[in-house]
């Protein structure tokens, strides 16, 4: 029997009706409000590391830019916990869909795109020709720099697609091999599951790095405009 390797990427249903709405905003458990005069360890660890990345993103803005700095940290925080959710055992991850990725990368690129013609006109316009360029280089370049502005959010979908499906995919992968060669080989099985262990606690930072990537590039994109 063939099994099919992107059958972990379709979107589960229950009863016919897909049910990544409710996947999608599992996360959310995760992170309790503080409502308490003294807070647990959990929420004092979690308010830390907020506080710790916050501060990481937000040092090169100004007043206007930090401004964003509760959907940076909101979409940090949803990325992050969507990924590591999606290693779990018979788990969906939205992250590997490209719909879904480009529905937070286009959004998030136009908002930071639109605010900068709204309120650096000139220096985002500058960003289409650079200063000196020869004259009959300014077609081409400014057709180069409008290309180049229109694949930003494609680049942030498809390089977040890409990390965690070619993760998931090669898990899938040796641990096939693993089991298959349990009853060829079984010191060759140990050496692959051991492979396979430690391809997973990479995967466990490939999570945490992908979503850090992915903010910290809005981030940028936002830093550029305002």
């Amino acid at each position: 029997m063939n099994e099919n390797l992107f059958a972990s990427f379709i979107t589960p249903t229950l009863m016919g009706l897909p049910i990544v709405v409710l996947i999608i905003l599992l996360p959310n458990i995760l992170f309790p409000s503080p409502y308490r005069l003294i807070n647990n360890r959990l929420i004092s660890m979690q308010q830390w590391l907020i506080q710790l990345v916050l501060k990481q993103m937000m040092v090169m803005h100004n007043p206007k830019g930090r401004t964003w700095s509760l959907m940076l940290i909101s979409l940090i925080l949803f990325i992050g916990s969507t990924n590591l959710l999606g290693l779990l055992p018979h788990s969906f991850t939205p992250t590997t869909q490209l719909s879904m990725n480009l529905g937070m990368a286009i959004p998030l690129w136009a908002g930071a795109v639109i605010t900068g013609f709204r309120h650096k006109t000139k220096a985002s316009l500058a960003h289409f020709l650079p200063q000196g360029t020869p004259i009959p280089l300014i077609p081409m370049l400014i057709i180069i720099e409008t290309i180049s502005l229109f694949i930003q959010p494609m680049a942030l979908a498809v390089r977040l697609t890409a990390n965690i499906t070619a993760g998931h995919l090669l898990m899938h992968l040796i641990g096939g091999a693993t089991l298959a060669l349990v009853s060829i080989s079984l010191p060759t099985a140990m050496m692959t599951f051991i492979i396979l262990i430690l391809l997973t606690l990479l995967e466990f930072a490939v999570a945490l790095i992908q979503a850090y990537v992915f903010t910290l590039l809005v981030s940028l994109y936002l830093h550029d405009n305002t």
